[in-house]
């Protein structure tokens, strides 16, 4: 059994010679090291060898073993270092060529325009909160003082699911969220960012899906001054110090009394231009007192507390601040319009 362990080690030594690319390399090892190889058939005879034969023999198997897998290692050596200068012969480089400068990407206007808001109201000491964008019936309109027979559903044509899921309309269902996980505690002082969708016809200024940024504010003798103050604030960190606001009365069935605001035309600064249809204002958000049923369904007395909020459309924050006039620009991916705001 010696002298075959011997004539094995030379004849895998003579044939390794031979070898000269990494399949075949491998190929080899595995007929003389696998588990079906010559020096694993003479191993197995080992158990027919006598006690005094069987260590030595096991020595002298070791040492083939390792004799070949040395050569084994040598040999992948000595090919890779040859397939590593066959592939730079083949791959040179050029260096006369001329370098490409790197297209250099830039942040979406509108996600640029949610991190300026954020920014914004965080300063105001409000924190940001998310929620699910395919909503519960019962957050989206009921908790909102919008039963399911409320005409006021009409406002906003929805997406539903099943008739308990919707795509939510507004990002409202998540100060409800938040309401009711405060479990009663103030202050709360927070913005809620998120995509909301409405079944509408895509044209120049609207769109079926569009993101929303609603803030909301509870606490005891929160006023509406603090609430006009607040957005005036807000509206002169986004569009200039000399930015002015006015509040309008209106109708949401989830704030009481309720406003629509406007700002003055940043075109004409409030003179009149075709832009603002010569009235020297252009609406910007909707928002009031938040209602007292409202605050009641989420755990809040409203005899105790009172609050604030509102609710604005990024596209149209985005539209006013850049001077785009049409909002399908934000969904389009044309380099030519997303370039533009390369170092914004």
């Amino acid at each position: 059994m010696k002298e075959q362990l011997e004539a094995l080690k030379l004849e895998a030594l003579k044939e390794l010679e031979s070898v000269n690319d990494s399949k075949t390399l491998n190929d080899f090892r595995v007929k003389y090291l696998g588990k079906k190889g010559p020096l694993t058939e003479i191993l197995r005879g080992m158990g027919k060898l006598s006690n005094e034969e069987r260590p030595v023999i096991g020595q002298v198997a070791n040492e083939v073993r390792s004799a070949i897998g040395n050569a084994i290692q040598s040999k992948q050596d000595e090919i890779s270092r040859k397939e590593l200068e066959n592939r730079l012969k083949e791959e040179t480089i050029d260096i006369t060529l001329p370098g490409r400068k790197p297209t250099q990407g830039a942040i979406h206007p509108l996600n640029k325009v949610i991190q300026d808001i954020e920014d914004i109201f965080v300063g105001m000491g409000y924190t940001v909160e998310e929620g699910p964008e395919v909503e519960k019936d019962y957050y989206n309109f009921e908790a909102l003082n919008l039963p399911k027979d409320h005409p006021a559903r009409d406002m906003q044509d929805t997406f539903y699911i099943t008739e308990e899921f919707l795509m939510r309309t507004h990002t409202s269902p998540v100060q409800i969220r938040t309401m009711e996980a405060k479990k009663g505690e103030v202050p709360i002082k927070i913005i809620c960012p998120g995509r909301v969708y409405r079944r509408d016809d895509d044209d120049a200024t609207h769109s079926h899906a569009f993101t929303q940024i609603e803030g909301l504010v509870i606490d005891k003798n929160v006023r509406m001054s603090d609430l006009k103050g607040t957005l005036l604030q807000f509206v002169q960190e986004m569009y200039g110090k000399d930015t002015q606001i006015r509040l309008r009365p209106s109708f949401f069935p989830f704030t009481e009394p309720s406003a629509e605001v406007d700002i003055t035309c940043a075109n004409c600064k409030g003179d009149g231009c075709r832009i603002c249809k010569q009235t020297g204002w252009i609406e910007i958000l909707g928002s009031g007192m938040v209602h007292p049923r409202v605050l009641e369904m989420a755990g809040y007395d409203p005899n105790e507390y009172s609050g604030f909020a509102f609710g604005m459309g990024v596209e149209r924050i985005a539209m006013l601040k850049y001077g785009i006039d049409d909002i399908r620009h934000f969904f389009t991916n044309d380099l030519r319009f997303l370039n533009q705001f390369v170092r914004i």
